[in-house]
């Protein structure tokens, strides 16, 4: 997890492991509002994997991070609970 200022909007550079079948990967994400580094760090996430690749600010996004908007367009993070083994599919 890093910031990412190279970004047209606010973001952080994130990498989630997805399992052992599909592995690390990384994607930007614009969820520094409610998030900072330290909070996402280990955090379990919800990921759509099967989207295809986009380059971002020179930066690759392999997945994208699941979230709904606030009242304010801000996005807050779809939760796991309680926890679910890496990799799992959204049933």
């Amino acid at each position: 997890m890093e910031e990412f200022p190279k970004a047209r909007k606010p973001a952080f550079k994130v990498w989630a492991d997805f399992g052992p079948e599909i592995g690390t990967l990384q994607t930007s994400a614009q969820v520094t509002v409610h998030y900072t580094p330290e909070t996402l760090l280990g955090r379990q996430i919800v990921g759509c994997v099967n989207l295809g690749e986009k380059n971002i600010a020179g930066f690759l996004s392999q997945f994208l991070l699941v979230g709904f908007s606030d009242e304010n367009g801000d996005i807050c993070l779809v939760t796991i609970d309680p926890k679910s083994p890496n990799g799992k599919k959204l049933h």
